[in-house]
């Protein structure tokens, strides 16, 4: 019984504890969420709050910016009507220039044509006043003209010419003092020997019985060194020597030492022959490329092409009127280049354009033309500075000064060929050109007598006095020299010395 009682109390208690747990399950349930919402209304109520002030904020800044808008509106209005003010005065102000403008072009439109009829009348005028003066004095405009130039000539010849004189001395004075400082610097820093060079033809022999070696027998030695030289060689009676003749000096040198060597050697035979010519070309050909770098490097002139520099060393054998024409080159750079450095210009350019300007003459045998144009030639092709091609062309007047260096290389042509002892001519050649001056001077009308003096460096004319006037006469000096400059070639210069004078004899009896 007891335990039916017990089981039936554990029943009820289960029931009651399960009934107890869930109320108090529910209750417990009951509260939190009655905390939670709490919780979210108290969230609400924040942001409600947070969204009125935002809101607040948000209509305060746009009523300010409402505000700023109409306000710059308001400026941007007035400035557009500001504008618009100034447009319409500054399209009234133009519309008034316009009309000003255009009464003034009317304006002168009717002065032009007024002044246009005044010029038509002045010059009909002006028409009847000369046709009336050259009827009433029998002369044209032009003749009148003529003699009135030469009244005014003939009453003011003295004032002119003493004017003339002045200018001319005053002028010629400080150019020739300058130019006189300018070659004598230059010449004073470079001294060299006048003596000329002779380029050497003939061979010394030991004997004479060296000769019948070279002839060979029946000439086929001699026939065979001339036909690998292309040279002549003379064997006459001269004791002692062996002549060789050639136009070409290269091929003259190689013969001379090729000579040489067979007579050192004693084996004079056309086999030998031809081996010592070769081994003389190759030597002569050493030489010219050391002279033309020898001659460069002495100059100061740099980055030519190899060849031009083998054609330059050519003109060691090269002689003119006597004078070597390779060191005649080189005393001609070291001037100009003096000269240069004194007058302010291209010192490098007038040194090659005097080392080069007669790098024609080694090819001019071989190739046709005169040796500045076969310079001019041989610089283009291998690509020589224009500069230096202007300077080396105009050394005779073949092509104009383009450039100052053209004229301080024909300036030093003359100083270096023209100083004494520098060349040789021959006796026929000097009468020649004696005879040429007086020719040219006894040309011209009026002259009496002309005389080349002082070894063709001065010319003395005289003159008729009374077809001739003192004006006339100073005309007649520098046609005299013009011509002389056009038609003849010469080193340094000559001087024209016209004279007129008048002589009034009488005899006392």
């Amino acid at each position: 019984m007891s335990l039916k009682i017990i089981l039936a109390l554990l029943g009820i208690g289960t029931i009651v504890g399960g009934v107890l747990g869930y109320l108090l399950r529910y209750l417990l349930t009951m509260g939190k969420r009655g905390s939670v919402e709490i919780e979210l209304r108290q969230m609400e109520l924040k942001a409600k709050e947070a969204a009125e002030i935002i809101t607040s904020e948000a209509k305060k800044k746009i009523e300010e910016l409402e505000k700023q808008a109409k306000e710059e509106t308001k400026e941007r209005e007035e400035k557009i009507q500001k504008s618009e003010e100034r447009l319409i005065k500054k399209e009234e102000l133009l519309d008034k220039r316009q009309v000003d403008i255009d009464n003034e072009v009317n304006h002168i439109k009717d002065k032009v044509t007024e002044i246009k009829q005044i010029k038509e009348k002045t010059e009909a005028l002006e028409k009847e006043k000369q046709v009336e003066l050259e009827r009433v004095a029998g002369l044209s405009k032009e003749e009148a003209k003529g003699e009135l130039v030469k009244s005014i000539e003939n009453q003011s010849e003295e004032d002119i010419m003493q004017r003339i004189q002045k200018l001319e001395q005053t002028g010629q004075e400080k150019l020739e003092r300058r130019a006189k400082e300018i070659i004598i610097s230059a010449i004073h820093r470079f001294g060299n020997s006048v003596a000329a060079d002779t380029m050497a033809t003939s061979v010394s022999i030991p004997s004479d019985e060296i000769k019948g070696k070279i002839i060979g027998k029946e000439g086929r030695n001699i026939k065979a060194f001339e036909r690998a030289t292309g040279v002549e060689v003379i064997v006459d009676d001269t004791p002692g020597v062996i002549t060789i003749s050639c136009f070409d000096p290269v091929r003259r040198q190689i013969a001379r030492v090729a000579l040489e060597n067979l007579i050192i050697d004693g084996r004079i035979q056309p086999a030998k022959i031809e081996e010592l010519v070769e081994k003389a070309r190759n030597e002569i050909n050493k030489i010219i490329k050391e002279k033309g770098e020898q001659a460069c490097y002495e100059c100061g002139v740099f980055n030519l092409d190899p060849r031009v520099v083998s054609i330059l060393g050519r003109l060691h054998f090269r002689t003119s009127y006597g004078q070597n024409v390779l060191q005649h080159s080189i005393e001609m750079a070291h001037i100009a280049g003096v000269m240069a450095e004194e007058l302010g210009a291209n010192v490098a350019v007038a040194k090659a354009g005097a080392l080069l300007h007669d790098i024609g003459k080694a090819v001019d045998h071989e190739v046709q033309g005169t040796h500045v144009e076969i310079g001019r030639r041989i610089l283009q092709k291998f690509g020589v500075g224009e500069q230096i091609i202007i300077a080396v062309s105009a050394h005779h007047e073949e092509y104009p000064y383009d450039n100052v260096e053209s004229i301080l290389v024909q300036v030093a042509d003359a100083i270096s060929g023209g100083r004494p002892g520098a060349r040789r001519d021959t006796i026929e050649n000097y009468i020649k050109r004696l005879g040429d001056l007086e020719a040219i001077a006894l040309s011209f009308t009026g002259v009496e007598k002309a005389f080349a003096i002082q070894a063709g460096r001065e010319m003395r004319v005289f003159v008729k006095p009374d077809q001739i006037t003192d004006l006339e006469a100073r005309k007649l000096a520098k046609d005299i020299a013009t011509r002389i400059e056009q038609e003849m070639k010469y080193p340094g210069e000559i001087k024209v010395n016209v004279i007129r004078e008048s002589r009034s004899i009488e005899y006392a009896r």
